[in-house]
């Protein structure tokens, strides 16, 4: 984006010697989009790859650990979290509510299951809506830059025809060079829309795809805390199967 404002940078000065205000207010406007664009863009890429490397290795350890407990330790010396270890965090303090229940309180077993189940339930919810942060600003700017810029195309064209006729000069190159900067603002708004595009839809697609990864993890942590107590010492390795889920 730069580089094409950069290359116009004749084009911008001319539009800010002329009395042009709403020209003027749509090319800032497209700058601001254009700013906000690249800011989710950086932001949200940013945030996208640490989270799976942390969620990787959190994976990893997760597997690696002997018991439940020794789970819930590493949670609590974790610097930053990412969406597995938030699911986990989720399950584990459902799963310690119910034990530390008064016994006039306590659940059975299905009641147990539903009860770690939604709270599953409300984590993947809350990591689907923080996932599809930014994307709406995205969504917006690509969607109305084009026709931002077209907007200020034909404002251009309105003034500069406005202008030819004032002047009574009629000629190509009189009429070529207004029209051809006003030409310009369409091709700054499909300049600002066509990176949030792309953007949109390689975050949307991670997002797809982390979801499924949550969903399936979501299963795992069900049957572990429904079938292994949080004091219970045994492998959490040992249940990593991947039909571990299908009967549950």
């Amino acid at each position: 984006m730069t580089g094409f404002l950069g290359a116009d940078s004749g084009w911008l000065s001319h539009l800010m010697q002329q009395d042009n205000t709403a020209g003027c207010i749509i090319a800032a406007l497209m700058l601001l989009m254009s700013v906000c664009s690249w800011l989710v863009i950086i932001i949200k890429g940013v945030a996208i790859a640490s989270e799976k490397r942390h969620g990787k290795r959190f994976i990893e350890q997760f597997w690696a650990s002997q018991n439940l407990s020794q789970v819930a330790s590493a949670l609590s010396s974790l610097v930053t979290a990412d969406p597995f270890s938030r699911l986990t965090q989720a399950g584990i303090s459902a799963a310690k509510k119910l034990q530390t229940a008064p016994p006039l309180a306590s659940l059975d077993s299905a009641s147990s299951d539903e009860f770690i189940t939604r709270a599953l339930r409300r984590a993947i919810t809350q990591e689907t809506l923080r996932q599809e942060s930014g994307l709406t600003i995205l969504a917006t700017i690509s969607t109305a830059a084009p026709f931002v810029g077209l907007l200020g195309t034909v404002l251009g064209i309105y003034h500069a025809l406005l202008a030819i006729g004032q002047s009574g000069q009629a000629a190509l190159d009189k009429v070529a060079g207004p029209v051809g900067e006003a030409l310009v603002m369409t091709a700054f708004g499909l300049g600002v829309a066509l990176p949030a595009v792309v953007a949109y839809n390689i975050f949307a697609r991670s997002n797809r795809v982390r979801l499924v990864e949550l969903d399936g993890f979501a299963h795992d942590i069900q049957a572990l805390l429904t079938t292994m107590p949080l004091q219970q010492s045994d492998v959490i390795a040992q249940h990593n199967t991947p039909s571990m889920l299908r009967s549950a």
